[in-house]
């Protein structure tokens, strides 16, 4: 094909899209504008960049943003200085070349979060993350002020995480139409019910609508959380169609996506909400979309999928950084969720487990105790659970509703996640079970740092008395000083124990207090004892 170009100006912009600017700090993001008038179909034209910086080098894919203007994004993950060089069978689009300075991440910027070691998670800069996010599929394409109230409400919150989705949601037959979509509309018809029937063109994007996500995607990072993007779910029912894209135009629509979005520092790739209910899509697809997003994203972002209840996938192929469950069973009692992670051998995240809420049915009527309960029961033995409310005053009322459209969060349990928070940052390590197949309560931190989940069970006193074994840590020995906290994990309240207590020569495979000290609890549930040495 024969294109007639013409190259008109050359900008570069850093994430909040200022002018030109030679210096970007470490895992933000850098942007090449290139303008340039083609025939034919623009989101043909294949446009990379190589940049090579300290000890590194990247190859990024640019893409058409519309107005006869092709951008490259970079996420620079090194301090100093890179030079890049472009590539295209479009002249005027080949060769561009230029230098830019990374310099230190900015306050607040930790870089993307990666995993560290087999079952956790940490930032590029090093900084421990531990997921405790929320989920709102279709808060970034509700009309008016509504996101602007979500993100206000996470920043709230102190969650960190929030599983969203792509593709607009089909709520009902009479939810309204949304105001843009993501690929451009060859015809409209109507049905014999006269709703609209789209032919989409799956060749040609809507840049528009790509770009609100981006700038939903950056609000998030500014407040610190983290973006889990859903690429397809299962919502549609036909509506829209995008539920049962041939498989050329879901790999076109991936590839255009990770080239748009993968220098998004806190962005999250989660290939599809309950996948296997995407039934007009074969299940051989998965891997095909998969590999294309993993292939397309240089970064190599946390990538997982969600199925439906307990259908667990197959997360230990390279391609999965961490599990993405529903489950609830896992978490309604002792020690389940380390069955879980024991098998995988990664980071395990059980991102549904029914929500809080007030719905007529059994996975949207959670109390918020049992939703916190459910929450530490994934936590003591080092696994996530994610949040999610649903509040309904009429079946087709979603204004209160944050799963469906985010807004004001209405319930309980999102009150105490900015202390749950607290608790797992004062950890030294992650938590790990000390004795997984003999004690499902007791979890470690660190060398002589305990922590012991009573959950629901209320009784008046707690005996001193922990395992020998302390998971990878040194064992447990003779002598050792410990403090003794009770938290109230609902209440959010921290009392020590005036009482130090000293461990004792191992029996069988526990130790004691050499007092045969006790620590007297309130009458109340969801309690977690912390164990600390003492000087």
């Amino acid at each position: 094909m024969k294109y007639c170009c013409s190259f008109l100006l050359l900008l570069l912009f850093g994430i909040s899209g200022g002018f030109a600017q030679d210096k970007v700090e470490c895992w933000g993001r850098y942007e090449i504008s290139l303008p340039a008038k083609v025939k034919g179909n623009p989101f043909d034209i294949e446009l990379t960049a190589t940049f090579s910086g300290p000890d590194t080098t990247l190859t990024v894919r640019g893409f058409y943003d519309g107005n006869d203007t092709f951008k490259i994004r970079f996420m620079p993950v090194n301090q100093g200085v890179w030079s890049y060089v472009t590539q295209s069978e479009i002249p005027v689009l080949n060769e561009v070349k230029g230098r830019i300075e990374c310099i230190a991440p900015g306050k607040g910027n930790h870089g993307p979060v990666k995993v560290d070691g087999t079952y956790n998670f940490k930032y590029a800069d090093g900084t421990r993350y531990y997921p405790v996010g929320t989920t709102s599929y279709d808060w970034m394409h509700v009309a008016g002020n509504q996101p602007d109230q979500t993100v206000k409400s996470l920043e709230l919150s102190k969650f960190n995480k929030i599983r969203m989705l792509f593709f607009v949601q089909n709520f009902d037959p009479d939810y309204p139409e949304p105001s843009m979509f993501p690929f451009e509309i060859k015809k409209i018809t109507k049905d014999e019910k006269g709703k609209p029937v789209y032919e989409w063109d799956f060749t040609r994007f809507n840049p528009a609508y790509f770009a609100h996500v981006e700038a939903c995607v950056d609000k998030l990072a500014r407040i610190g959380v983290e973006a889990d993007l859903i690429l397809f779910h299962p919502y549609d029912g036909g509506r829209w169609g995008f539920d049962r894209m041939p498989l050329e135009a879901g790999v076109r629509y991936l590839k255009y996506l990770t080239a748009r979005m993968s220098s998004f520092r806190n962005i999250w790739w989660s290939l599809a909400n309950e996948y296997d209910f995407l039934r007009e899509l074969k299940p051989e697809y998965w891997d095909t979309f998969t590999h294309t997003v993993v292939e397309n994203d240089p970064y190599s972002h946390l990538c997982s999928i969600h199925t439906y209840t307990a259908k667990y996938y197959k997360y230990w192929e390279p391609e999965y950084t961490h599990a993405s469950i529903q489950d609830q069973a896992p978490v309604e009692g002792f020690g389940r969720a380390a069955t879980v992670k024991n098998i995988y051998k990664k980071p395990i995240i059980f991102d549904e487990v029914c929500y809080e809420g007030n719905m007529d049915n059994r996975w949207g009527s959670l109390s918020g105790q049992e939703y916190l309960y459910r929450l530490w029961q994934g936590l003591i033995v080092g696994t996530y659970v994610t949040h999610g409310e649903c509040y309904m005053d009429d079946p087709k009322d979603y204004s209160r509703d944050f799963l469906a459209v985010g807004g004001t969060f209405q319930g309980e349990s999102w009150k105490r996640i900015g202390f749950t928070r607290q608790i797992l940052d004062a950890l030294p390590n992650p938590l790990h079970l000390c004795d997984s197949s003999w004690d499902p309560y007791t979890s470690t931190a660190g060398e002589n740092y305990y922590m012991i989940y009573l959950g629901k069970e209320i009784k008046p006193e707690w005996a001193f008395d922990l395992p020998v074994k302390n998971a990878f840590y040194p064992r447990l020995k003779e002598g050792v000083r410990f403090k003794v906290e009770v938290i109230d994990t609902w209440n959010m309240t921290i009392a020590e124990w005036p009482v130090v207590f000293e461990t004792t020569a191992p029996v069988k495979d526990r130790v004691y207090d050499k007092n045969q000290g006790r620590v007297r609890l309130p009458a109340s549930p969801y309690l977690l004892l912390r164990i600390t040495e003492v000087e």
